[in-house]
């Protein structure tokens, strides 16, 4: 079971990984509403790896990028959640709209995107490859995501 780490946390362990040749994988995102698509998709990135880190959007980030009445969950509550599963090893929560200080600051050796992202840009890419790491996409679970159960759960009013 994982943690939720400070960054200054996150990087210690990140150079224990390290001076111990362990492959330490990263995603993030906002992981609101948590569902069997998240699960696969974490469990298909810590197969990548020794450990797995996750980068959680804040309140104040997921309010920016996804809009009005989210998050759903707050941050603390979602950190939480992905800390206990079984994959993650720790938790960071950010409040950027991107996750590139993360990842300039932890170094990972494989950074992971869903496979939506395939034709979208993430800034966190060039700044994997540009010291040497792996970026990976990993297909999403067919109709599993936070948006697709939003609107599940409003069609029942």
């Amino acid at each position: 079971m994982g943690k939720l780490l400070t960054l200054d946390e996150a990087i210690r362990k990140r150079a224990r990984l390290r001076d111990a040749g362990q492959t330490l994988v990263f995603t993030n995102g906002h992981f609101d509403l948590l569902h069997v698509g998240h699960l696969d998709y974490l469990e298909k990135a810590r197969a990548l790896g020794d450990a797995l880190f996750v980068g959680l959007n804040g309140d104040a980030s997921t309010r920016r990028l996804k809009g009005a009445g989210r998050p759903l969950v707050p941050a603390r509550e979602r950190a939480r959640l992905l800390a206990a599963l079984i994959p993650v090893t720790a938790v960071i929560i950010f409040d950027d709209d991107t996750a590139a200080a993360l990842v300039r600051a932890l170094q990972p050796d494989v950074y992971v995107k869903g496979g939506d992202y395939s034709d979208k840009p993430w800034p966190e890419r060039d700044i994997v490859l540009a010291y040497g790491g792996r970026v990976a996409l990993i297909d999403y679970l067919p109709d599993h995501s936070t948006s697709a159960l939003i609107a599940k759960i409003k069609a029942l009013e």
